[in-house]
């Protein structure tokens, strides 16, 4: 059976910790003196007096975690951050159903990016700040923040640490995890704060360069305006955000190596990196020359929207600074792979991540030399490294149902009415936590707010599985999670 006890314990003290980033947004709703200060007031206090329960319950716990208690409180924590982060947009909004806010919520949690908002600008600040903040704490993960910022928090940290942290092959800085996590954390925030001084220094006023940093370093997307980055009209800001959506693509644990330790030539060194680096470069140069021929573009604002698009559909952020619902159809398939590509493994990208892309073609290259060498013994290493049997089918087991997932998806969407390039394109976008989408009905600049709220339930639970990498969600629906051996 489960350890309900330290699982409570757990859950009550990461809701003090939500409660005290509703805090900040609070502050803020009251410097601008806008109506949203009751709002977060009511919810930081349900916030509270929900932790204190959970904690209550949970007081004489034992520190022991088991690997089953770690899958559970990962998942459950998402889906409750979720769920008590609706508060401020309901009781802002009272006309906002459950659902939309839901949906907005784990869009913002899960850095999926999708919003059913029209017009984000009418929101007062306190909330604008609510929703980029989501996305910045669920970029590199809740739980993996909360190891960071109070190590003494979560019990049997590495355990959920493994249940949290995406890709098939962890990698750490230090012996102690929340040491790991404080410089991972710390480099995160240097790049959040160097991206809020570049917006800044663009012309962009502090309040919508704190935002659009921290979407940008979160690979979130969620925007101020409904215009997103284009509202600007700045090649600037431009820019300033595919530079540090690229950088918050790559692995942070490899950021620090490069970046603080000064050792740029690692970067190169990592096959992952260069996988990620040449197929960017490759796709934009691609849909730069469509562009340019066909849409009869200049060569700069054809590079500047190439870059941009492939950049934020890598990384999945979803920012946009043009319609690319008005390019050629093939450039929609570029981008579609992007989508299911994603950046680098620990990373605040979604997608299979390059790692997997990877693996992938090193499996193939050995199937080919297996057929002229049957007997051979074909190792696969990735930056000098030997990847296990195991780990190939786990990456078989990933990729499968990955695409099986986004088919049976794909298909309830399109028996829903939903027309065939919306359907698929939704699919990986919630699966890849990407956020905008390729189609006519919901057009990459467009909110999702005409979709049935069926499908924003099942858009929302794809988000999380995505987010958390399917089996940690996945794994809890099985028979074999529940028994007690």
């Amino acid at each position: 059976m489960l350890n309900y006890k330290i699982i409570s314990k757990i859950l009550g003290s990461l809701l003090w910790l939500e409660a005290t980033l509703m805090f900040y947004c609070l502050i803020v709703a009251i410097c601008y003196g806008e109506h949203d200060q009751l709002p977060f007031v009511w919810s930081i206090l349900i916030l509270v007096g929900a932790g204190e329960l959970f904690r209550l319950y949970g007081r004489k716990a034992s520190t022991s975690l088991g690997r089953r208690e770690a899958y559970f409180v990962v998942t459950v924590t998402w889906v409750l951050y979720s769920f008590f982060g609706t508060l401020p947009f309901m009781f802002d909004n009272p006309s906002m159903s459950f659902t939309d806010a839901y949906f907005e919520t784990m869009s913002g949690f899960t850095t999926t990016g999708a919003s059913i908002l029209d017009h984000p600008e009418n929101l007062p600040h306190g909330i604008l700040l609510w929703r980029s903040l989501t996305q910045w704490i669920g970029g590199l993960g809740i739980v993996f923040f909360t190891i960071a910022v109070l190590p003494s928090m979560v019990g049997g940290s590495v355990k959920i640490f493994a249940a949290e942290a995406t890709g098939p092959i962890k990698t750490k800085l230090q012996p102690r995890l929340s040491t790991s996590a404080k410089w991972i954390w710390s480099i995160y925030l240097i790049l959040t704060v160097a991206c809020v001084f570049c917006y800044w220094l663009c012309g962009m006023d502090l309040f919508n360069a704190v935002n659009y940093a921290m979407t940008s370093t979160a690979t979130g997307g969620f925007a101020t305006t409904s215009g997103s980055i284009e509202a600007f009209n700045s090649k600037a800001e431009d820019y300033v955000c595919i530079i540090f959506c690229f950088l918050s693509g790559v692995n942070f644990t490899l950021l620090y190596v490069a970046v603080a330790k000064l050792e740029l030539r690692k970067l190169f060194q990592s096959a992952e990196f260069k996988f990620y680096f040449l197929t960017t470069l490759f796709f934009t140069l691609f849909i730069m020359l469509e562009l340019i021929g066909r849409n009869h573009y200049d060569i700069e604002h054809a590079f500047r929207s190439a870059a941009f698009q492939v950049v934020s559909f890598i990384t999945t952020t979803g920012l946009f600074n043009d319609d690319a619902s008005t390019w050629p159809h093939v450039t929609w398939v570029i981008l579609a792979v992007c989508m299911f590509l994603g950046g680098c493994s620990g990373s605040t990208s979604g997608g299979i991540k390059s790692i997997r892309g990877v693996m992938i073609l090193k499996v193939i290259r050995n199937e080919f030399k297996q057929i002229l060498h049957p007997n051979a013994v074909l190792p696969m290493k990735i930056d000098g490294m030997n990847v296990p049997q195991s780990k190939r089918v786990t990456l078989l087991a990933f990729v499968g149902l990955y695409l099986f997932l986004a088919l049976i998806c794909a298909f309830i969407m399109i028996a829903a009415g939903i027309d065939n390039t919306n359907a698929m394109t939704i699919t990986l976008s919630c699966l890849g936590n990407v956020g905008p989408t390729l189609g006519l009905e919901i057009g990459p600049t467009m909110s999702w707010a005409i979709l049935p709220e069926w499908v924003k339930w099942v858009c929302s639970f794809l988000m999380l599985v995505g987010r958390l990498e399917l089996f940690t969600v996945l794994v809890l629906f099985t028979p074999g999670f529940w028994k007690e051996n």
